[in-house]
């Protein structure tokens, strides 16, 4: 039982280091997805949204084909969400309440039914309940910058820690404070799932985990199983521990489909007659039945085929089924590189690495402002932090290729939208006050100042055709509240293939870094907290 402890807390530690990997940049950014790749409800969930064989997922598949020797091993000693919950367990319950509770209904597997009925029409809701989407988002979107906000109200001690220690990761661990949205849904979620788990032990992977679900299909009889010698007395001591209630008949009997080989009964049998081993079973076990009957997982299947109907022909779907009556939000602007809206939604599983990975934290989780759907999917906030154009980052670390991945010259024509000047509101338009901030910042020289006769000073329009979407115009702009000159989803470029420089010349864009400017924008630039030397953050200072 050590052993597994020991594999446990190494996978943990594992995982977090990954994560914090990718908010520090590193430069391997291929390992930093590979949790999310194995787990089997990504695999099977893109595979039947998306309608493709994703090779970046085959590790799922491999853990699928090993759980037909091994059983739920991966549940039991590896799974992120599994050791997080145990932990949980461990804190909230006492061991004297520690109770079997078999008569609790099982519902993973409906939710795996309402998953792939909802796969099949070709919307991906597995964002829901991919346990390894949920812990990512958990730890990413909600420990770190907690922790990270701990870090920098302590930067004199970092500071001088890493002085001491010659250790720079510290600083680089607090020196950039980030936030996200829809953080109070996920720690609410996360403290309802915890607070299950006094009603029953790991309740979430007994009664509603999907990729549980998964693997106990495969596992109804594993090469390597729970074994009852003759030696039992049937004092029922394993089955009141067993934490997955998986054992039966005063502890003789044995339902693999949902045992995790934790060995806990093999701990506390007072008569060692229990072990874990490969061979023929020496004692029989009847195979557990469902707990669900095939009229109830048609059911679940076809309220999840209905959810997706419902969400492709809503008014507020940004889908391309309703094109003679879509209502897009043009505010609503994806990462470079992003899908089409169709198969960003079949494959996005909304795990937030794209979002961790974010030098600049400008990419964001969203609520309802694509629908249902588009719940949790990231998007581009000018106003909160630019997009620089050199960084590529969310697509490295895409565990189902959401985002494409481009070479440095790509990444450049990989138009996000268009910036739009709002002349009521700008200080040269408006106020007839000189104020030059958004062509001073612009990477793409795509403002530009004309002179006019009803203004006494230069105004600003924006060239269409140069300009990215990267929003460095928006968040400089000196105007509090809405800014005066702010990114919109128009004239956006978004490929499932092909390539994006062939596309923007074909539309007459000319996208390209103002080279005098190039070098202020550098991924590792740090902060975006100041403006230009000799303008002000408040126009009413002049």
């Amino acid at each position: 039982m050590w052993l597994r402890r020991i594999i446990q807390i190494f996978s943990l530690i594992t995982f977090l280091l990954l994560i914090v990997l990718a908010f520090l940049g590193a430069t391997q950014t291929g390992l930093l997805k590979i949790w999310l790749q194995l787990d089997p409800l990504v695999f099977l969930g893109t595979l039947l949204s998306g309608r493709i064989f994703l090779a970046a997922l085959i590790p799922a598949l491999v853990i699928i084909l090993a759980s037909l020797v091994l059983g739920r091993f991966f549940c039991g000693w590896l799974c992120p969400m599994g050791v997080t919950l145990d932990a949980g367990d461990t804190i909230l319950r006492s061991k004297r309440h520690h109770k079997n509770r078999r008569h609790l209904p099982d519902l993973k597997y409906l939710l795996l039914a309402f998953l792939a009925g909802a796969a099949l029409l070709g919307v991906s809701l597995i964002y829901l309940a991919a346990p390894l989407s949920l812990i990512t988002r958990f730890y990413a979107l909600v420990i770190y910058p907690v922790l990270a906000l701990l870090l920098q109200w302590s930067n004199v001690l970092v500071q001088s820690a890493a002085e001491v220690l010659n250790a720079d990761i510290l600083v680089a661990l607090g020196g950039r404070p980030v936030g996200f949205d829809t953080t109070g849904f996920i720690i609410t979620f996360f403290a309802l799932l915890f607070g299950l788990g006094l009603v029953a032990p790991r309740f979430w992977c007994r009664y509603l985990c999907p990729s549980g679900a998964i693997f106990a299909l495969v596992s109804g009889k594993p090469l390597y199983r729970r074994r009852v010698s003759d030696e039992c007395t049937e004092c029922g001591t394993c089955q009141r521990k067993c934490k997955m209630g998986a054992i039966a008949g005063e502890g003789r009997e044995t339902h693999h489909r949902e045992c995790v080989l934790c060995q806990t009964c093999q701990a506390v049998c007072p008569v060692d007659a229990i072990r874990y081993s490969p061979g023929q079973m020496e004692i029989p076990n009847p195979a557990v039945p469902f707990s669900t009957s095939r009229r109830e997982a048609l059911l679940a299947g076809s309220t999840g085929a209905g959810t997706a109907l419902l969400s492709l022909t809503g008014i507020d779907s940004p889908l391309e089924t309703r094109k003679a009556g879509r209502v897009v939000p043009d505010r609503l602007i994806r990462p470079p590189g992003a899908l089409p809206e169709t198969d960003l939604f079949a494959r996005c599983i909304r795990c937030g690495e794209c979002m961790a990975a974010c030098p600049t934290n400008t990419l964001q989780p969203i609520w309802f402002e694509a629908g249902f759907i588009g719940l949790f999917s990231p998007t581009v906030v000018p106003g909160h932090a630019p997009c620089d154009p050199h960084c590529n980052r969310c697509a490295q670390v895409c565990p189902t290729e959401a985002i494409r991945e481009l070479d440095k010259k790509e990444r450049l024509w990989a138009k996000t939208g268009t910036a739009v000047i709002l002349q009521h509101k700008c200080i040269a338009w408006e106020h007839d006050r000189k104020c030059m901030v958004c062509d001073e910042v612009c990477p793409y020289d795509a403002v530009k100042f004309i002179k006019r006769k009803d203004k006494p000073v230069p105004v600003p329009i924006v060239r269409e055709h140069m300009c990215s979407g990267c929003g460095y115009c928006e968040f400089h702009c000196p105007v509090k509240n809405e800014k005066a000159i702010i990114v919109t989803a128009f004239q956006e470029v978004r490929l499932a293939t092909g390539s994006y420089i062939a596309e923007g010349k074909s539309r007459g864009f000319d996208l390209a870094l103002d080279e005098k400017k190039d070098a202020g924008y550098a991924v590792d630039s740090g902060t975006f907290d100041e403006l230009p030397p000799g303008f002000s953050l408040d126009p009413d200072e002049k």
